[in-house]
């Protein structure tokens, strides 16, 4: 045992032994010259002997600082000192157990697999592929997500990417998580004052140490942080140097979806813009390539559109509503659409929204505006029309119609009319006379009496007529 080794028995021995048995000869020995390292005090001679399995020495003598009679009660025999390294045991185990109760790792899965059993986290995920709704759902892994916002929508977002095995993820958010935020999704309350993006990061690589994290702790919109907010989303990808797959917007404020959208449009990023209404009984998701859709700044909101400040809207003691029911169902149909886009499968919403009042999901697609003003916009506008007009138009093949030959059936019948050209000359009618080139399709039919009999007129009023009908 080295002299170290015995340094940390020894003092977690005195600790034990005072708080276990009572004693005070470890508080006593606090302000006593005899030290951990002082091998050469008899009491620590004993203590050694005992936790290397040999008896006690018997060198403990009235001449040590400490006091004796309590000393001795404790060093009395080599029982005590079993007892005391069971209690160390003891209280090693209740620490283990403590901690696995409370966080749980599993180690890192090199290759997805479709193996349908408890410890396998892929098997319902590949079942997709299994049941032909993704083709190679293993593709995941090499896509990167970077999530703008970690609040109510933006954390969820990040928890179901997580889960699904995105390959990497970047958080970008300046906020603190605070006790008002329990009323969302994700945070728990014993993670209040920590940075969001710091919580999530924890939390997240607990669920799926597989998937590669990125945070970063500051606000996009400031202009030094955004040259490194553009920098990671070109340069962040799974391999560095690549640029991210997709943007995703989950921020609260017009500022803020303008920075990504300024970043996204210079960039050429694809991004995806979501958000809830401050009733928070509405919200919707929106996907934008730009040059090809309408970004933000075309249509941008009516109180923005009215050069009104948004700062100026807000007011003391009067916040946004918020139900994690909105955020929930908003994140879900965000995370949707992102694994539609990245994997390829179903229909890939370009908007779509939700009223929660009446279960409505109203979707819709916008043309940019020639007249935007974000000049990147409009740059890419430019870009997409030449593209468009450079792919090669598709051949309109003119179908030549084959006439109609008809052919005598196998058993030899023939359809005729009923009726001759004579006797639809008899029973037409007379035709009118027209200018020259115009025929009448229809001509009408004559009408004759069904029977030669006639019927005189009589003189009779209605009220003989009914009282002879009374008396037949």
């Amino acid at each position: 045992m080295t002299q170290g080794e015995q340094c940390a028995d020894l003092e977690l021995l005195f600790l034990i032994a005072d708080v276990s048995l009572g004693s005070s000869w470890y508080t006593a020995s606090a302000t006593s010259p005899v030290r951990c390292g002082e091998l050469q005090s008899p009491a620590v001679t004993a203590l050694t002997d005992l936790l290397q399995g040999h008896p006690a020495s018997e060198s403990l003598g009235c001449a040590s600082p400490w006091c004796v009679e309590e000393l001795g009660a404790v060093m009395a025999s080599d029982t005590l000192v079993q007892e005391l390294k069971a209690r160390i045991r003891e209280l090693e185990e209740e620490l283990s157990t403590v901690q696995s109760k409370h966080e749980s790792h599993r180690n890192k899965i090199e290759k997805m697999s479709a193996e349908v059993v408890d410890s396998n986290p892929y098997s319902r995920l590949m079942a997709l592929k299994r049941m032909g709704i993704v083709e190679d759902y293993e593709k995941i892994r090499s896509f990167t997500v970077a999530v703008v916002g970690v609040g109510g929508v933006g954390s969820v977002t990040a928890e179901m990417l997580t889960r699904c095995g995105i390959g990497k993820l970047l958080l970008f958010d300046y906020d603190k998580v605070e006790l008002a935020n329990m009323n969302r999704l994700f945070f728990q309350p014993h993670q209040a004052g920590l940075s969001k993006v710091e919580a999530a990061e924890h939390t997240l690589r607990n669920i799926n140490p597989d998937v590669q994290f990125e945070v970063h702790n500051y606000n996009i919109t400031t202009i030094e942080n955004f040259q490194h907010f553009m920098d990671r989303i070109s340069k962040g990808g799974l391999k560095e140097g690549e640029p991210v797959d997709l943007v995703l917007s989950c921020v609260d404020n017009f500022e803020a979806r303008m920075a990504i959208n300024t970043a996204c449009n210079e960039l050429g990023q694809i991004w995806m813009e979501s958000g809830v209404s401050e009733n928070a009984v509405s919200g919707h998701i929106q996907l934008i390539k730009p040059g090809e859709t309408a970004c933000f700044a075309c249509a941008p909101p009516l109180v923005v559109a009215a050069n009104i400040d948004e700062k100026t809207l807000k007011r003391a003691g009067v916040c946004a509503a918020s139900l994690p029911t909105t955020m929930g169902v908003v994140a879900g149909i965000l995370v949707q659409n992102v694994l539609k886009y990245l994997l390829n499968f179903g229909t890939v919403s370009f908007y779509l929204g939700y009223n929660a009042m009446q279960d409505y999901f109203p979707t819709m697609s916008m043309k940019p505006n020639p007249s935007c003003s974000d000049r990147y916009c409009v740059q890419r506008q430019e870009e997409f029309k030449l593209k468009e007009a450079a792919k090669p138009k598709p051949e309109i093949v003119v179908k030549e119609e084959t006439p109609v030959v008809h052919e005598e059936n196998e058993w030899g019948i023939e359809l005729v009319s009923e009726v001759s050209e004579e006797e639809l000359k008899e029973a037409s009618g007379p035709v009118p006379d027209l200018p020259e080139g115009i025929t009448v399709a229809y001509t009408i039919p004559v009408t004759k009496p069904t029977s030669g009999a006639t019927v005189e007129d009589s003189d009779q009023s209605l009220e003989e007529l009914m009282a002879q009908m009374k008396n037949m």
